[in-house]
């Protein structure tokens, strides 16, 4: 097929897709650093002495630390399969923009509710805040969809959920130096709170949940977004289904097999995000200011590295190197094997190597960008009609695995200072990697699935099936 060069050259410069990516990173920076403040704040709210001590401590077990670091997932499983279903049908844009409000508004309420109700209260909290932030992957799915060209959808992808990262990283490394600041503990919700509101105006004003609602995307761009994608604003309706085929979404064997992969991955994912700093704490022994910063730094990591990764198969696309289906499952293979073997390292580095466990630490996080380009992906290929569905049917089974990890560690780890405990749990997460990956590299596939359109497919949605790796420029 000759290409259009005036939409090729369009597809070079910054345009409006770009601009909706962007925002799509924000609000996932913004949601991630609301999702994970609890787990450095948690340090000082249980240790005053460790940062301001002007401010109220809690006499927390273990277990009901655990509890608390697990509680949000409660909600945010509950919240997925209807998110995907409300994203198609009402926009990605309502349904995100809701979620991180929402979310944002109960966070700046966190120390007002731990100081009238406790823990007990603060957990009710965390559940909605689950409940608001099921809309999220879905959400961005369905956004992605509709704006990310094929050729593009790699990059675009990874740039946007590169902001999961960014969040994490910014909010890991400034927590301890909130703690201990004048405004004590408390700041970590107050400011992570407030920048989420702000955000929610800014996507209200300049977000979008297709090109046909943004009225200020130049035509060039538009109908290379359609042309990529096989659609446009006249037939778009008619030609996506009216319903959604859920007896085939759960008897498709690659979907099937794509749950697994997200369940497994959420289990290491998760288990290190929420335990990393008490793990630095009480087996490292690190202060709050530290540990903060060490503990961003596997995540510092694993944003650069997803931009490494995307460039790398953008090259492989270029010089048409390896199919599709064999990219997607080196992607994943480099991010779940590879951390498989350094858990497996660090369950047996002593305790008085420090570095060597922060070396290992922030290769097992930061290669996990490689799964961008894998699994997390993947939706899209096998339905971008119901990739925001799909997302949300594998996330809420992912995260089932995140309430499930924090609470198998405060199970575990009776004794905080205990490294043997600690190599039990790094164990664990390890065989979820091995496992995970297995099944993805035998049985994943990439090919649209039949049940993702309502009649056959048109001649210009050909490039939906390439054999090789989608051109990232």
């Amino acid at each position: 097929m000759v290409k259009n060069r005036r939409y090729e050259d369009e597809g070079s410069v910054f345009g409006i897709r770009h601009l909706q990516c962007f925002l799509l990173f924000c609000g996932l920076s913004v949601a991630y650093a609301l999702r994970v403040n609890l787990s450095v704040a948690i340090v000082a709210m249980t240790d005053k002495n460790a940062t301001n001590p002007d401010f109220d401590e809690y006499d927390w077990t273990e277990k009901t630390k655990s509890l608390l670091l697990s509680s949000f997932f409660w909600g945010y499983v509950v919240t997925q399969v209807p998110a995907g279903q409300l994203a198609r049908k009402f926009g990605g844009k309502i349904m995100l923009l809701s979620g991180v409000f929402i979310c944002s508004l109960l966070t700046v309420l966190t120390p007002i509710c731990a100081r009238l109700g406790d823990w007990q209260l603060v957990c009710a909290l965390r559940v909605m805040m689950g409940l608001s932030q099921g809309f999220l992957f879905p959400s961005t799915h369905t956004i992605l969809s509709k704006w990310a060209p094929v050729e593009e959808r790699g990059t675009l992808g990874t740039y946007s959920y590169s902001g999961t990262q960014f969040g994490t990283v910014v909010m890991l490394a400034t927590s301890g130096v909130m703690a201990s600041s004048v405004m004590g503990w408390p700041s970590i919700f107050y400011i992570s709170g407030g920048v989420g509101l702000v955000w929610s105006v800014v996507f209200f004003i300049w977000g979008a949940s297709s090109p046909s609602e943004y009225r200020n995307i130049s035509p060039e761009e538009k109908k290379l977004i359609e042309t990529s994608l096989g659609s446009s604003s006249e037939d778009e309706t008619t030609k996506a289904p009216t319903r959604t085929p859920w007896v085939k979404f759960f008897t498709s064997v690659p979907f099937l097999v794509l749950t697994l992969t997200h369940c497994t991955h959420n289990w290491g994912f998760w288990t290190l995000l929420t335990e990393i700093p008490s793990y630095m704490k009480n087996i490292l022994g690190m202060d709050i200011k530290s540990n903060a910063l060490l503990s961003a730094l596997p995540y510092a990591a694993m944003f650069l590295m997803s931009f490494v990764f995307s460039a790398l198969q953008s090259q492989l696309s270029k010089r048409e190197c390896i199919p599709l289906s064999v990219s997607r499952k080196l992607f994943n293979s480099i991010g779940h094997w590879i951390p498989m073997i350094t858990l497996v390292c660090l369950g047996y580095v002593s305790a008085n190597d420090t570095n060597l466990a922060i070396i290992l630490l922030t290769i097992t996080v930061g290669i996990n960008g490689a799964t961008y380009l894998g699994f997390q992906v993947n939706h899209i290929d096998l339905s971008p009609n119901f990739a925001g569905i799909l997302m949300g049917i594998t996330n809420c089974a992912a995260n089932i695995m995140s309430i499930i990890a924090p609470l198998i560690v405060g199970f575990i780890v009776t004794d905080e200072k205990n490294p043997e405990q600690w190599r039990i749990i790094f164990f664990i997460a390890a065989g979820f990697y091995f496992i995970g990956n297995l099944l993805f590299v035998l049985f994943g596939k990439v090919k649209v699935q039949s049940w993702n359109d309502a009649q056959p497919k048109h001649s210009t949605n050909g490039k939906r099936n390439s054999t090789f790796v989608e051109s990232q420029h």
